[in-house]
C-alpha cells in the first residue's frame, strides 16, 4: 500500500491534504500516484454523509456551513467542507481560499476545509471533488459538506454526488424564486429559510408557508420523499438542531427504501460516462489540435459556417 495512502487512513490531516493537492494535480505522474492512492483508500470510502448546499450569493452558505459544522464538532463528529467552484481559475482562486468566513470551523480540530480546486472547467473541478469525497471519507470524516460556489451548472454537479441537496433561501427578497432556476428548487431535498431572525422572523415564516404550497405542484421525487422546508439563523445559530434533524431524517428514509444505495450506484455510472466523454474530447482536441485552430480562424473571419468547419474536420 502506498504511504500517503496508509497516513490517510491513519486519519493524518497533513496527509490528507497531500493526498488531495497530487488528486487536483494535472502532471502525468502525480495523476499515476493518484490512481494508487484512490485503489488504496476505496474499500475505507463510502461510508460518510455527503451533504450538498446551495443557494444565492449572500444567502449565507458560509455561515450556515458553519454552524451546522460546529453543531455537529461538539457531538464528536468529524466534519470535511469542500467546494465547486468552477469559476475560481477567472477570479484567481476560490471563495473558500479565504477561511477567514469560517473562523471558528477552520481551527476546529474535527474539521478540515478545502478550497476549491481552480482547474476550470466543471467537469475537472467536479471529478477533482468526487474524489476528495473520497479521500475525506477514507480519513475518517463522517459528514461531507460540499458548497456550490459558482454560479449556473455546479449545482447540477454537485447535486450528483452527494446524498442529499439542501437549497437555502431567503425571505421577502423581492421574487420568491430569487433567480433560483425551478429545476434547482425540483432537485432539492430540503429548502432552508436562512436569517429567520429579527425583524425577519414573520416573513421568513410566512415564506416557508408559501414554498410548501409551491413544492407540492413539483413532480413527487422518485424515492417518494416530500421536500420538507423549515426555517433558521445561521448567524444567531438558531433552529440548526432542527436542520440536522431534518437532514438525518432523509437519511434515514432513503437508507430504509434502498435508495440510497441505488442513489449512489447511479452516480458512480454517471460519473464513470461523465470521465469517459471528458477524456474523448481532451485526447481528440490534442491530436486535432492545429487544423481545428485553423478551421476555428476561418469561422471567425466568416469564411465558413461552423457547420461547414465541422464537416471538413470530420472528413
Amino acid at each position: 500500500m502506498n504511504k500517503l495512502s496508509q497516513e490517510v487512513i491513519a486519519q493524518n490531516r497533513s496527509a490528507l491534504a497531500r493526498a488531495i493537492t497530487l488528486v487536483e494535480s494535472t502532471l502525468v505522474k502525480h495523476q499515476q500516484e493518484t490512481q494508487s492512492i484512490l485503489q488504496d483508500i476505496l474499500p475505507h470510502s463510502g461510508q460518510s454523509l455527503r451533504i450538498g448546499i446551495t443557494g444565492v450569493p449572500g444567502v449565507g452558505k458560509s455561515t450556515f456551513i458553519e454552524a451546522l459544522g460546529k453543531h455537529l464538532t461538539a457531538k464528536g463528529i468529524k466534519v470535511a467542507v469542500l467546494a465547486v467552484d468552477p469559476s475560481s481559475e477567472k477570479s484567481g482562486g476560490s471563495i473558500l481560499g479565504d477561511k477567514t468566513r469560517m473562523l471558528e470551523l477552520s481551527v476546529d480540530d474535527l474539521a478540515f476545509i478545502r478550497p476549491s480546486p481552480t482547474s476550470g472547467s466543471l467537469g475537472g473541478v467536479a471529478k477533482k471533488t468526487r474524489e476528495s469525497i473520497l479521500l475525506c471519507e477514507a480519513a475518517g470524516y463522517e459528514v461531507i459538506l460540499i458548497e456550490t460556489v459558482g454560479v449556473g451548472q455546479s449545482e447540477t454537479a454537485v447535486h450528483s454526488m452527494v446524498d442529499v441537496f439542501v437549497l437555502l433561501m431567503l425571505a421577502g427578497a423581492g421574487d420568491e424564486l430569487q433567480g433560483i432556476k425551478r429545476g434547482i428548487m425540483e432537485m432539492a431535498d430540503i429548502l432552508l429559510i436562512n436569517k429567520a431572525d429579527g425583524d425577519n422572523l414573520i416573513p421568513a415564516k410566512k415564506a416557508q408557508a408559501q414554498y410548501k404550497t409551491a413544492l407540492h405542484l413539483f413532480p413527487t421525487n422518485p424515492n417518494g420523499w416530500t421536500p420538507q422546508v423549515g426555517i433558521c439563523s445561521a448567524l444567531e445559530k438558531q433552529h440548526i438542531d432542527q436542520a440536522w434533524k431534518t437532514i438525518q431524517s432523509y437519511r434515514n428514509w432513503t437508507q430504509e427504501r434502498g435508495t440510497l444505495q441505488s442513489q449512489r450506484q447511479e452516480q458512480n455510472r454517471y460519473w464513470f460516462h461523465q470521465m469517459i466523454k471528458a477524456r474523448l474530447e481532451d485526447d481528440f482536441y490534442s491530436q486535432h489540435q492545429s487544423k481545428i485552430a485553423q478551421l476555428e480562424q476561418q469561422v471567425m473571419e466568416a469564411k465558413l459556417s461552423p457547420s461547414q468547419a465541422l464537416h471538413q474536420l470530420f472528413q
